[in-house]
């Protein structure tokens, strides 16, 4: 039920938006109170026949297509799991050219809804929103439509709900790597954090993928990355996904 209500949401949120209404111009027009409506595209709020009639009418759309799932919605998105240095960006970018599919990062989407950066939203308001907004604009990017790659965060098969959303709605694919490669590729891409004032980073990452690697391995398809050139693996992944 509240992956429906997420999905609702974001569909209401998307559908205004491309009218350039507030929210007080769609509640003027349908009747529905603004309480009630930040509610709805916050993904909280149960709504009733009536009420949801009211707002297709008023957003000239039909009310299936608030709530009923597109066809074909899941293949239309291939969604990437991994830590960072899985290769989820590089390799996403060529397997969406070769989809003729868009390329949407997650993290960027949360990014530019918040303002500001990753550390600095984890800094100021902690996991628990970050969590929320995660799963927000992950049915924000489903409720689009698109034929869409998606490179996830690398912690989204720890949050339950919004991993089986995602599952649900998305071909998922485990870009696999070892510790070693993960740590090699986050520093070729210049990022000297992992190493920096931690002694036991590697210990904590091979620690860390342990952990997830039960729940990465839940995916529709896993992919080995170490050792392999990027066109083997965007060619795998278009063969797994019967490309």
């Amino acid at each position: 039920m509240e992956d429906i209500l997420h999905i609702l949401g974001a569909r209401v949120r998307q559908r205004r938006a491309a009218k350039h209404w507030t929210i007080r111009e769609l509640a003027e027009r349908s009747g529905v109170s603004v309480r009630f409506l930040v509610q709805l595209e916050g993904g909280r709020a149960n709504i009733s026949i009536r009420r949801l009639a009211d707002l297709a009418r008023a957003l000239e759309t039909p009310a299936s297509s608030l709530v009923g799932e597109p066809e074909n919605q899941r293949a239309a998105t291939v969604a990437l799991l991994g830590l960072r240095g899985a290769g989820k960006t590089t390799i996403g970018k060529k397997l969406a050219r070769r989809l003729h599919a868009r390329f949407v990062e997650l993290d960027r989407r949360i990014e530019q809804t918040a303002e500001m950066s990753l550390g600095e939203l984890f800094s100021l308001y902690g996991e628990d929103y970050y969590r929320r907004l995660e799963r927000e604009m992950l049915a924000s990017v489903l409720a689009e439509n698109q034929p869409t790659v998606l490179a996830t965060g690398g912690g989204i098969v720890a949050a339950h709900d919004t991993y089986a959303l995602l599952k649900h709605s998305a071909i998922t694919i485990w870009l696999r790597a070892t510790p070693e490669d993960h740590w090699k590729r986050v520093v070729a891409q210049g990022d000297k954090r992992p190493m920096a004032d931690h002694p036991q980073a590697m210990a904590d990452l091979r620690a860390l993928l342990e952990a997830r690697q039960p729940l990465y391995a839940t995916a529709d398809y896993t992919i080995d990355t170490s050792g392999r050139a990027v066109p083997d693996v965007v060619d795998e992944a278009g063969t797994l996904i019967h490309i």
